[in-house]
C-alpha cells in the first residue's frame, strides 16, 4: 500500500438482532493520492496526530488484506440467517473485531474466539469462502445456483428450505476443514497436527467410524505417526462459534439449523481417510506409519449435496424440543442427513417475497434430460440460441523447466439461454 493510500470505515452504532436482519456493513473506501496543503502553525499539531493515526493504519495494512474477505462472521451466528457473509469479493466487507467490540450481547465461547483468537477468526472466514464456493458449484445447473446476490440470499435463508439446510451444512463444513488444516500447517498457535501414537493394528482410545474401519490398513505392521489432519479441534472450533447462540433454544428452526450444522461437520470427521508410508532397507515395506487425512472438500461437497436430494421435511414434535419427520411413511433422518421444515419455490420467476431470481437469461443444455437441460432449467418457458466467440487456451507447450505456455485462440461456440 502506498504512502497516498489509506482506508476509510464507516461502522453503524446499531444491530438488528430480533428480525435478523444483516444491517451492519463496514464500507470501504480507498482514498489516493492524498496531498496535503501547507497549513499555519496553529493547526500543525492536529495534522501530526492525524499523521500518527494514518501511520498506525498503514502498520496494519498486511492485516487488513486479510480482513477485506471477512464477511459477517460474528453476524452469522448471532443473527437467525447467515445472509451477508456470501458478498465475498464486494466493495462490501465486514471487521469481526470491530463487530465483536459493538456486539455486547455475546457471551461464553463464541465471545472466547470473538475477542482473544484473531487467528482463529481469519480461519473461519476463509472456511466461510471455501463453502461458498463449494455452494456455487454444486448448484452451478440448477434454478437455484447458489446467487451471492445479498438482498436475494437473505430473503431465502429467511426459510427454513433445502437450500438453507446446504448453505449452513456447507459453510459449517468449511469452517471446519479450514480451521483443522490451519492446524496441520502451523498457521495457528492455538492446535497443531494430530500426532497419534497407538501402535500394533489399534486406534488406543480413538472413536471407530464405519468408514475409519474401511481405511484402516489391513495386512503388515503399522502404527500411527506423522502428523494428520487434527479435525477434533476444527470441529470443536466450529460449533462453538457457530452453534453457540442456538443452543438454549428450541425452536423448529433453531432445531434444524443445529442439525444442518452438525451435518456438515460430520462430513468432514467421519469420512476421513488413513494413508500410510512405508520404512524399510532398499524400499521395502518392513514397517507402514499412518495418519488420518481429511477428505477432499469436492468429496464433502458431492456428500451434502447427496444429502439435500434427500433431505426429509420435518415439524415440531409434541414435546416442543424435538422434531419428527411430517409423513409417518417417511424413515427419520440420522445425524448425517440434511432436513428442512419449509417447501422451496420454485425459483422460475422473479419474486420479491421469496428471493427467487428467476432462470431468464441463465445457459442451459438443450440435449440433457437433467437439471440442467433447458426444459426444467427454464421452467417450459423455451430457450433462445445464438453462436459466439470465446477466447481459450490452445498449443499448449512444455518449456523445460518448468512451464506450460500456451496460444488464445477464439472458438465459435452454441449458446442456449432461457427466455
Amino acid at each position: 500500500m502506498g504512502s497516498g493510500t489509506w482506508w476509510r470505515y464507516a461502522v453503524p452504532d446499531t444491530i438488528d438482532f430480533h428480525t435478523g436482519a444483516i444491517s451492519i456493513f463496514l464500507r470501504l473506501s480507498r482514498v489516493e493520492n492524498v496531498v496535503r496543503l501547507p497549513v499555519s502553525s496553529r493547526l500543525r499539531a492536529a495534522d501530526e496526530g492525524r499523521n500518527r493515526q494514518l501511520s498506525k493504519l498503514h502498520r496494519g495494512a498486511e492485516g487488513m488484506e486479510m480482513r477485506l474477505v471477512l464477511v459477517a462472521i460474528c453476524l452469522l451466528l448471532v443473527t437467525p440467517i447467515a445472509g451477508s457473509f456470501w458478498t465475498v469479493g464486494n466493495q462490501v466487507v465486514m471487521d469481526p473485531m470491530l463487530i465483536c467490540k459493538k456486539t455486547r450481547r455475546l457471551k461464553g465461547k463464541m465471545a472466547d474466539i470473538c475477542r482473544k483468537e484473531p487467528s482463529l477468526l481469519k480461519e473461519i472466514a476463509r472456511g466461510v469462502q471455501v463453502g461458498t464456493k463449494e455452494c456455487q458449484y454444486q448448484f452451478r445447473n440448477r434454478r437455484w445456483n447458489c446467487t451471492t446476490m445479498r438482498r436475494s440470499l437473505r430473503k431465502i435463508l429467511l426459510r427454513d428450505t433445502r437450500e438453507t439446510g446446504f448453505v449452513n451444512a456447507i459453510t459449517a463444513a468449511g469452517v471446519t476443514y479450514a480451521v483443522t488444516r490451519a492446524c496441520t500447517m502451523g498457521h495457528l498457535v492455538e492446535c497443531s497436527c494430530d500426532k497419534m501414537t497407538a501402535k500394533g493394528n489399534r486406534l488406543g482410545k480413538l472413536t471407530r467410524t464405519a468408514e475409519m474401519e474401511k481405511s484402516l490398513p489391513t495386512e503388515g505392521d503399522w502404527e500411527w505417526g506423522g502428523c494428520g489432519d487434527n479435525v477434533k479441534f476444527g470441529f470443536k472450533k466450529s460449533r462453538d462459534f457457530m452453534d453457540a447462540p442456538y443452543r438454549k433454544r428450541s425452536d423448529i428452526k433453531t432445531l434444524v439449523k443445529l442439525h444442518n450444522n452438525n451435518a456438515g461437520r460430520l462430513a468432514i470427521r467421519d469420512f476421513m481417510s488413513t494413508e500410510c508410508k512405508c520404512h524399510g532397507l532398499s524400499g521395502s515395506c518392513t514397517v507402514r506409519t499412518c495418519w488420518r487425512k481429511m477428505p477432499a472438500f469436492r468429496d464433502v461437497g458431492n456428500r451434502l449435496k447427496e444429502s439435500f436430494d434427500g433431505a426429509a421435511k420435518v415439524i415440531p414434535s409434541n414435546d416442543g424440543h424435538s422434531f419428527i419427520t411430517e409423513g409417518p411413511t417417511i424413515k427419520p433422518p440420522d445425524r448425517f442427513d440434511l432436513i428442512y421444515s419449509e417447501d422451496s419455490p420454485d425459483f422460475c420467476k422473479p419474486n420479491r417475497k421469496t428471493g427467487s431470481l428467476g432462470t431468464q437469461g441463465r445457459r442451459c443444455n438443450s440435449t440433457s434430460q437433467g437439471v440442467d437441460g433447458c426444459e426444467l432449467l427454464c421452467c417450459g418457458r423455451g430457450y433462445d440460441t445464438r453462436v459466439v466467440k470465446e477466447k481459450i487456451s490452445c498449443e499448449c507447450r512444455f518449456r523445460w523447466c518448468c512451464e506450460v505456455t500456451c496460444n488464445t485462440c477464439l472458438v465459435k461456440k452454441t449458446v442456449n439461454t432461457c427466455r
